[in-house]
């Protein structure tokens, strides 16, 4: 099996993601959805953390092995940027959401020099929106970001083309796609779900999928 799959096996398994097609969440931008995601969850499963760290290391060394510091997005992104790079035994570093206001302010935490070439680990890309941030402060600081990383992507188009502004690659573990088709199979929705988890995606901010 994929890891693509089994990471979306156990995303499903231990409710990280859940899916509410007729019965939709609301997100804190107020859009309806149809699946909630908590990546943060599968720190509490050590077999299933372990399929998602071993991913990331296999994706940095097959994608990214030029990488000399591992950096984490605040918050979520820390913990695996951080149990990555000690297998990887490289520097890691975080960036803040906005800079500390007491000490020496800083917003990069951990030691990240110019001209090093920095991978980034998130654990959710749904727009981009908070990548982006994080790659706008290490370039400030003259850092290259040659790749990013995280545990899902919901395959929105805002994320395509966030990413493709930054001129920056991103890979996955699993995606939306691969997860509805695993949910189907073991049970987790419908067949009569699928309109409206596919019709979700192409415009989330459109609310006449929950009609599908």
């Amino acid at each position: 099996m994929s890891v693509e799959k089994i990471v979306a096996e156990n995303l499903l398994s231990i409710k990280a993601v859940s899916l509410q097609p007729t019965s939709p969440f609301t997100w804190a931008s107020g859009i309806k959805s149809p699946i909630y995601c908590d990546n943060r969850l599968v720190l509490s499963f050590p077999e299933k953390r372990s399929v998602v760290v071993e991913g990331f290391v296999e994706e940095i060394k097959a994608n990214y092995n030029d990488a000399d510091v591992i950096i984490g997005t605040s918050t979520a992104g820390i913990p695996w940027g951080a149990m990555v790079a000690d297998k990887l035994n490289k520097p890691f570093g975080y960036v803040r959401s906005s800079n500390k206001t007491h000490g020496k302010g800083n917003k990069i935490e951990g030691k990240v020099e110019p001209g090093q070439k920095v991978v980034v680990v998130e654990d959710l890309i749904s727009t981009g929106g908070s990548v982006k941030d994080v790659v706008d402060s290490l370039r400030e600081a003259g850092a290259i970001v040659i790749g990013v990383v995280a545990i899902f992507t919901y395959l929105l188009p805002a994320a395509d083309e966030c990413f493709k502004a930054l001129d920056v690659p991103y890979s996955t573990l699993s995606n939306y796609d691969v997860l509805i088709g695993v949910a189907l199979e073991n049970n987790y929705i419908e067949e009569s779900d699928l309109e409206k988890l596919k019709a979700w995606k192409k415009d989330p901010k459109d609310e006449s999928w929950m009609n599908k």
